[in-house]
């Protein structure tokens, strides 16, 4: 069973950062890629970023150059750094691993 804990939300403005973390257990390479997601509201879940094996990176081309995701596998955490943020960042970031999904997190970018 993969368990998944998202923290690092908050709201920023415009131009600024914030770090998302997942805590995460029970996860092997088996169980598929890693990745974050994000809906904002009214709209449809989007994928953000992805990182399989610990080697290939995918993004979402709204996020390329400004979002990175890496993994510290010692910590057992999966990190999503996001700069220059933007208004319509605003969403809820969910961790996922494979089918396994977190509860979220809220990211809120003022302008």
């Amino acid at each position: 069973q993969v368990q998944l804990v998202e923290s690092g939300g908050g709201s920023v403005q415009a131009g600024g950062s914030l770090r998302l973390s997942c805590a995460h257990s029970g996860y092997t390479y088996s169980t598929g890629a890693m990745s974050w997601f994000r809906q904002a509201p009214g709209k449809e879940r989007e994928h953000v970023a992805s990182l399989y094996r610990d080697r290939i990176t995918t993004y979402a081309d709204s996020v390329k150059g400004r979002f990175t995701i890496s993994k510290d596998n010692a910590k057992n955490i999966l990190y999503l750094q996001m700069n220059s943020l933007k208004p319509e960042d605003t969403a809820m970031y969910y961790c996922t691993a494979g089918l396994y999904w977190g509860q979220g997190t809220q990211v809120t970018v003022s302008s």
